[in-house]
């Protein structure tokens, strides 16, 4: 069962070729098997699971809603540790919420819940979303199950592992400046980042506020789609979320993509970028071409300033978003504190990792009395540069494409030391954060047995068109359909 794609698992149930306590029992033996040597997950509910499985069947047989109705009921799904979970533990990979249980659920599980999907644990992630590796966990790095020496991307690595180890059909991620998107290619999975606003933020742990968006990793295009029509909508309790109507993201997937308009920036194919992933995302290129799209060159002309403006920005807003966990209310407190300055400085100390401490100093002095100027409202300036560049290219092409990562996943270790070199692998997908943009990665080749990613990147609440992309490129290509070895 677990080669079958998310779609093909809900036909399944709606014809009654399996159960959804058939299905969620076959993954649950799966985790027990195969993640005691990948460690995405950072906590199993079997019990919980197993109870949500019994009433999605029973609801099948009683009510009978149809498969259009309800798709979703009684498939299986992860969470990553970011979403709160009410009654449940919720750490995002850190030891400052090691033994945090929430006291509400976010608005993505809720939604997640009506739908009748089954909720099997939650996902290994780095330390509240700051990573491009899931080495920053403070429950243990995570493997790519491609090759288990390798990383499988951040701060989305534990959902995007699961789900190439077929642990489950889809998991929720969160993507701040790629953390969908680089380790959906760095496994070679579907995943889409949504326009800033299409899905709330409430009840999601915030790292970065105005650059933070949750969105789903899967196999296939035709299966996020499904899981993103029931995740995205309005949502009162969040202030940043859009009133803007949610199409039917299945209604035309199915349709020719003749005629759309691809840019391919020349910034894309420039000096870092690995010559096989190049190589790889031309071909599927050409592939867009035979099914009939018009590429087009164009320029992004402050793509290289993307990084610089990110590693300002995200800083600054994650030392605000962190300075709540202080050792008083909730969360890690050191033992014995002998005074208040004492209890705030060793809970923050011993609760964060090197790498959210390196965030959070970063940002406190860019925010700083005496930088904030040079450094925070000069990023804020090139931001809405590189929100020119997108918008006066799209007045041009319908969808921008080019690589998801400059290289494939690299080796575990190769990068903790060199921080630059790691915030590179964000290159081409923290544009799409800045400015607000959808975007979405799909498998598109190998380079050395391990996934490359091609991104799609388009036009705000456009996120049907990108789905509707990649889908059609996944009806005459087989990458999406590839497994690590060894997850048998």
């Amino acid at each position: 069962m677990y080669e079958k794609t998310l779609a093909e698992q809900s036909r399944m149930l709606a014809n009654g070729e399996c159960s959804s306590t058939e299905l969620t029992k076959h993954y649950l033996d799966r985790i027990a098997r195969l993640d005691t040597d990948l460690n995405s997950l950072v906590s199993v509910d079997a019990d919980s699971a197993l109870q949500g499985a019994e009433d999605a069947d029973r609801k099948r047989k009683s009510s009978a809603p149809s498969n259009a109705e309800m798709p979703l009921l009684g498939v299986p799904m992860v969470h990553k540790d970011i979403f709160c979970v009410a009654g449940g533990r919720t750490t995002c990979g850190s030891r400052m919420l090691e033994h945090f249980n929430a006291p509400y659920s976010a608005t993505v599980v809720n939604k997640l819940n009506d739908a009748g999907m089954v909720m099997l644990g939650k996902a290994n992630m780095d330390e509240f979303a700051m990573g491009s590796s899931n080495e920053n966990s403070y429950f243990g790095a995570v493997k790519n199950p491609w090759k288990r020496d390798c990383v499988p991307g951040g701060s989305s690595g534990g959902s995007a592992a699961l789900v190439a180890a077929r642990l489950a059909p889809v998991a929720t991620g969160t993507d701040t400046g790629g953390s969908i998107r680089q380790p959906a290619a760095f496994c070679g999975l579907t995943g889409i980042k949504p326009t800033y606003g299409r899905v709330s933020r409430y009840g999601m742990i915030a790292f970065a506020s105005s650059l933070d968006q949750a969105g789903p990793l899967a196999t296939t295009a035709e299966d996020c789609a499904m899981v993103l029509q029931a995740m995205a909508g309005f949502d009162e309790r969040d202030s940043t979320s859009s009133n803007e109507p949610v199409p039917n993201y299945m209604a035309d997937l199915d349709k020719p993509i003749n005629g759309l308009k691809i840019g391919v920036p020349e910034e894309y194919f420039s000096a870092g970028l690995d010559d096989g992933v190049a190589t790889q995302v031309r071909a599927a290129l050409a592939e867009f071409e035979k099914l009939g799209a018009k590429l087009k060159s164009i320029s992004l002309p402050n793509q290289s300033m993307c990084i610089p403006a990110y590693y300002v920005v995200a800083p600054a807003e994650a030392s605000s978003n962190l300075s709540r966990f202080d050792g008083v209310r909730f969360g890690y407190r050191c033992e014995d504190p002998v005074d208040l300055d004492d209890l705030y400085t060793r809970s923050r100390g011993e609760g964060f990792g090197a790498e959210v401490k390196r965030r959070i100093l970063i940002g406190t002095y860019a925010l700083s009395a005496g930088y904030y100027d040079a450094y925070y409202l000069q990023a804020l300036k090139v931001r809405r540069l590189i929100s020119d560049d997108f918008d006066a290219a799209f007045k041009e092409v319908d969808v921008i494409a080019g690589p998801t990562t400059p290289t494939p996943a690299f080796q575990t270790g190769a990068k903790t030391d060199d921080p630059i070199a790691m915030y590179l692998n964000d290159l081409y997908t923290v544009s799409a954060n800045l400015c607000g943009l959808p975007a979405i990665s799909m498998s598109c080749g190998e380079v050395d047995d391990l996934p490359v990613g091609l991104q799609l990147t388009g036009k705000h609440f456009d996120e049907a068109r990108l789905l509707h992309a990649a889908h059609s490129y996944q009806q005459t290509t087989d990458w999406h359909r590839r497994m690590p070895a060894g997850i048998e």
